[in-house]
């Protein structure tokens, strides 16, 4: 069975299906690299919340930078926020984002709890 949440004609920002559930790309807001990722991974927590999972259960992480000279910015605050010992696999590239002022978007795969 499929299960779409917080849907609208173009997407839905949850889709779970056998146990594994998928998240639309997340960006934040803010001025810097450092407040866009603290305020993406807080979406992600509380996405990861509705959808009876956890930053524990990340399976991978999709990260798109608007510059990778941002690389390490946004890790000082991925770093602090990735449970030890729960670390997923992760991609990390360069992209054109939807908007200007986006400097970071994260896509996450995680399994239920």
């Amino acid at each position: 069975m499929i299960e779409r949440q917080d849907t609208n004609s173009r997407m839905s920002q949850i889709v779970t299906h056998n146990g594994t559930v998928y998240l639309a790309g997340q960006v934040g807001a803010g001025d810097s690299v450092t407040e866009q990722t603290t305020d993406c991974l807080a979406r992600v927590d509380a996405l990861l919340g509705k959808a009876s999972s956890s930053r524990e259960n990340i399976l991978q992480a999709v990260i798109w930078l608007r510059d990778m000279a941002d690389f390490a910015e946004m890790n000082a605050v991925w770093d602090a926020w990735v449970p030890e010992g729960h670390a997923p696999a992760r991609a990390c590239g360069e992209a054109r984002l939807a908007a200007d002022q986006l400097k970071v978007e994260i896509i996450i795969t995680a399994a239920c709890d």
